[in-house]
Formats: C-alpha cells, sequence, structure tokens
C-alpha cells in the first residue's frame, strides 16, 4: 500500500510540475489534482491499454511515436471529465503528457514496488 500512495503523489506532483510549466494546463486546487492523479492512474490502467491494442498498427507504423498521441489523449481524457483540470488544447496535453511520463518514468527508476528508495546498480 504505500507504493500505491508514493507513485500517487508521485503522478499527482508531475501533473503539478506540467500545469506550472505549460501555458494551457491549469488545476485549481489540491483536491482537484489529487483527484485527477488518481483518475490518471484509473484511465492508464483501463482505458489506455485498449487504445493501445486498437491503434498497434499506427504505433508500429510510428516506430512508438503514437505513444505520445495516446498519452495527450488520455491526459485530455482526465481534463475532460474534471471540471477545475483543464487543458487549452492538444500541444498543451502533448507537452504534459510528456512532462508527466517523462517524471513518472524518472522516478520510477528509484522508487521500488513498495515505496522504499532503491539503490542503482
Amino acid at each position: 500500500m504505500p507504493g500505491f500512495i508514493v507513485r500517487w503523489l508521485i503522478v499527482a506532483l508531475s501533473l503539478l510540475a506540467a500545469a506550472k510549466i505549460v501555458p494551457g494546463i491549469t488545476i485549481e486546487g489540491v483536491g482537484t489534482l489529487l483527484f485527477a492523479a488518481a483518475l490518471l492512474g484509473i484511465v492508464n490502467a483501463i482505458v489506455r491499454p485498449l487504445i493501445v491494442l486498437l491503434t498497434l498498427p499506427i504505433t508500429l507504423l510510428t516506430l512508438g511515436l503514437f505513444l505520445l498521441v495516446i498519452n495527450a489523449a488520455m491526459l485530455g481524457l482526465v481534463a475532460a471529465l474534471l471540471e477545475r483540470f483543464t487543458i487549452s488544447g492538444f500541444p498543451a496535453a502533448l507537452i504534459g503528457a510528456i512532462i508527466v511520463s517523462v517524471t513518472g518514468w524518472v522516478v520510477s527508476a528509484f522508487i521500488g514496488d513498495k515505496g522504499g528508495v532503491e539503490r542503482l546498480g
């Protein structure tokens, strides 16, 4: 359970970073931020695999770059479901999705399954 909470907070912080860096992304309030992080996790666990499977031919054709579009769409879906989380357009969603993905990827290298810090090497 601690690993889930740590990863949830990491996603929330990466969403906050995306909102601070990208001009077209706004998140109003801490509650919205935490709920958006939880909802993004649910969307990425349920909807994203189906979309990836359905778009597999174009993903292979673009050598995986279409996954960036899928990530932006998942972030846009979360923004569409939450009233106080807005994204102004596709470029903002794409840059925000890149920030959230890279942040999660880098931090996952240091956080173990149980939420503790792991040593590299």
